[in-house]
């Protein structure tokens, strides 16, 4: 293994790999309810390091490291900013917390969501506006459904109850995690936990804005910023990878001649 190729060649994938993660985040900087991913990485060990045999390497390659090489991408759960709609059917949460969704019709396709864009289906269940059709769930991860086709007096209070006329009809599920890095984006702002979401707890005290939406936490000028230094990073990265093939063909071709 020519050495010098191979870290240019890590090089290259990794920040690859976190154009691929920053152009994510632009696409979706207008998706309600959006988190930002961040492309983590971590050092490769050499392979004296690996294998424990630091007697069989040249000491000077081993101060340039084994590379690097992708970790797993990591969501970034803070608050996006409150957007005002004044649509009756937009909530958005400030603070802890996520909504739950149905994508099937098993337990195994519970999901969780911050993006608070409702609207009522033909059947009377409130499902999210995205066009998926998932039904938002209560407190008893139960789909909720209204009895009356007119919803328009539906209130959402700051705890999550809905009401109809001062009339409590249901109450919005909200549910929290043990540990925020392990939940898994599944498209569409859907988030998967491990284990049984059924034994999630409920967020104590949420705190539930009606006629706003949370906007995407992506800032579009940091991850163009981002985004640049990860292009400047791959074109050196590829610049380095041609040099050395370059010089590889001058040793094979000239200083290798036999005279």
């Amino acid at each position: 293994m020519i050495y010098g190729l191979y870290l240019s060649a890590t090089g290259v994938l990794t920040n690859a790999y976190r154009q691929d993660v920053i152009a994510n985040n632009l696409a979706n900087a207008e998706t309600v309810g959006f988190k930002r991913s961040l492309a983590t990485f971590q050092e490769r060990l050499t392979e004296a390091q690996r294998t424990r045999q630091p007697d069989k390497t040249n000491a000077m390659l081993e101060n340039i490291g084994g590379g690097t090489f992708p970790s797993p991408t990591y969501i970034d759960h803070s608050q996006g900013s409150l957007e005002e709609t004044h649509g009756s059917l937009d909530v958005a949460l400030h603070g802890r917390g996520f909504f739950a969704v149905r994508t099937g019709n098993t337990d195994a396709d519970l999901r969780l969501t911050r993006n608070g864009q409702f609207m009522v289906d033909k059947a009377g269940y409130l499902v999210l506006a995205n066009g998926s059709g998932h039904r938002v769930l209560d407190e008893k991860r139960k789909p909720i459904q209204f009895a009356g086709p007119n919803v328009s007096n539906l209130e959402f209070k700051p705890d999550g109850t809905i009401t109809a006329g001062e009339e409590p009809v249901a109450r919005l599920g909200i549910f929290d995690v043990p540990d925020e890095k392990q939940l898994m984006p599944r498209g569409g702002t859907l988030l998967s936990y491990p284990g049984d979401l059924r034994r999630l707890p409920p967020v104590v005290n949420p705190t539930v804005a009606q006629g706003f939406v949370e906007r995407s936490n992506v800032d579009p000028m940091i991850e163009l910023t981002q985004l640049i230094n990860a292009q400047r990073q791959l074109e050196a990265n590829a610049n380095m990878i041609r040099y050395q093939d370059q010089t590889l063909g001058k040793l094979v071709s000239e200083v290798g001649k036999v005279g």
